[in-house]
């Protein structure tokens, strides 16, 4: 390792350690590997923009944002959650099932975990605990367990900023996730009924199944927005970042004009919030442009392609070393600097080893979304606290059985590729 990258690495560690924002931490220990290589700081910014302008998939993370903010603001989520009710309501552990399936078909609207977990999610965690039905730190660790499902079902943010370092399809990588997204909404509703039935909890009062076809037409336009994304998608009929510009346009027809469910104030409050969030995320992958021309430099990525050339290392031993490497950075790291930071390095060796950067990619994102709620860091966790005062420890202690079974099913998927691959073959896609 050469000084300079060392220098780079080091200021990096320490700053993020001292709590410094990722995005400013990333950029600016680039910086110290600039100015000890020396090479012209400007440099940095030249390499920004170029990685922006070549980037135009980028511009799907600001509007899948919108979108998703939208969708929180308007009466949807209260739409949907009638609809959920009223479909597995009645089943032991019912709001838990509510929980787990809302969050399943939000997912098909925000493509964030945080949103789903911020809006829809506060909104159950009040409805569970209501009248002591369940224990708040129950109720917050399956609605923290729950929103990981959002970035897995399409849209999905942190798959288009895979697809943007790996240059792998994203209409396949939005395919692929359907299954695994449902896989993981089975896992936890199984986990879900049996810690109710273990602790007694009570049922909810069913709602009549003549009411159901109301409730579905109430939630039905919403539930057509991951349709109609995948359609125009593997359709011909829009590019992805179109794609997310129809889905933020829908959302504001469905909710200003249809339900009539958002004033302008409203609205700018929207715009303001997304932007917030947009250059929050803008910064991360600024400075993952920077950090990438610096591995690029030191010529890591051939470096561990080439460790791999007449190393007998079958694929499955090098995805469950992967996997559980990027579990262990979740517990630190955010998922979209695993995502455009750790994971570049590995493209190369995916590629060695002749595994599908698809299904890869499906496995990057799932392991991400179980880092937002693996204690210490578990971002997820700090959310729920803030938007609903429930004590951290308390949900701590309630997270570990979802944990293992989400684990479990990422198990799942690295052993029976299939699971993830099926949907995007069944439809063309050539992996």
């Amino acid at each position: 390792m050469s000084f300079e990258l060392a220098s780079c690495l080091v200021t990096l560690f320490v700053l993020a350690g001292i709590g410094t924002p990722i995005g400013y931490s990333i950029i600016l220990a680039s910086l110290v590997y600039l100015g000890f290589a020396g090479l012209d700081l400007a440099l940095a910014g030249e390499k920004i923009l170029q990685g922006l302008y070549r980037s135009f998939i980028l511009l799907a993370v600001p509007l899948f944002i919108v979108a998703a903010n939208i969708m929180n603001a308007g009466t949807i989520s209260d739409r949907l959650l009638q609809f959920c009710v009223a479909a597995v309501g009645r089943f032991r552990g019912g709001l838990g099932h509510v929980n787990v399936v809302a969050s399943l078909i939000f997912s098909g609207m925000s493509g964030s975990a945080v949103a789903d977990a911020a809006g829809i999610g506060k909104i159950i965690i009040q409805m569970m605990t209501k009248g002591g039905r369940y224990a708040p730190g129950y109720a917050a660790a399956i609605t923290a367990a729950s929103a990981t499902i959002g970035p897995i079902i399409p849209p999905s943010i942190p798959m288009v900023l895979y697809a943007l370092v790996s240059n792998s399809s994203i209409g396949a990588l939005f395919l692929a996730g359907i299954v695994p997204g449902l896989i993981m909404g089975v896992v936890l509703m199984a986990m879900n009924y049996y810690i109710s039935s273990k602790r007694g909890f009570a049922l909810e009062e069913p709602v009549p199944l003549k009411q159901l076809p109301r409730h579905t037409a109430n939630a039905f336009p919403a539930l057509l927005m991951p349709v109609i994304l995948l359609y125009g998608i593997y359709g011909g009929v829009t590019t992805p970042t179109e794609a997310a510009a129809v889905a933020a346009l829908y959302a504001l027809l469905l909710a200003g004009l249809f339900y009539r469910a958002l004033s302008l104030r409203a609205l700018y409050n929207i715009f303001v919030e997304s932007a917030r969030s947009s250059a929050a995320v803008g910064l991360v992958i600024g400075g993952a442009l920077i950090l990438n021309f610096v591995v690029v430099s030191e010529n890591i990525p051939a470096m561990v392609a080439n460790s791999l050339v007449g190393i007998d290392i079958h694929p499955l031993v090098f995805l469950l070393l992967v996997n559980l490497l990027i579990l262990a950075l979740g517990c630190v790291l955010d998922a979209t600097t695993i995502i455009l930071v750790i994971v570049p390095l590995f493209i190369p060796a995916c590629r060695e080893l002749d595994i599908d950067l698809v299904h890869f990619g499906v496995l990057v994102v799932v392991n991400s979304m179980i880092g937002l709620i693996t204690p210490p860091y578990g971002i997820l966790l700090f959310v729920i606290n803030a938007v609903t005062g429930i004590p951290l420890k308390e949900i701590i202690g309630e997270i570990w059985a979802f944990l293992a079974v989400l684990i479990g099913a990422l198990l799942l998927l690295i052993l029976f590729p299939d699971l993830v691959l099926f949907l995007p073959r069944l439809l063309g896609y050539g992996g």
